[in-house]
């Protein structure tokens, strides 16, 4: 269905973004409340995933256009 590399070099990397930046937030966190990224595990969740998302899509596998 999805045959395309890209796409999911990317899903895996917001998969790991999320798992990471939920993990900053349980283990690190923000003990004061005042942080605007690290104060919330959704917060966290969804900027985990987009750095991840953005981070491994820059490893897609660019194929050349044929000129016909």
């Amino acid at each position: 269905m999805f045959k395309n590399q890209t796409f999911w070099i990317t899903v895996i990397g917001v998969i790991l973004g999320a798992m990471a930046g939920y993990a900053y937030y349980y283990y690190i966190g923000c003990a004061t409340g005042s942080c605007s990224i690290t104060s919330s595990p959704v917060n966290s969740t969804l900027y985990g995933s987009l750095m991840g998302g953005l981070l491994f899509s820059m490893w897609k596998k660019e194929t050349p256009k044929k000129n016909s």
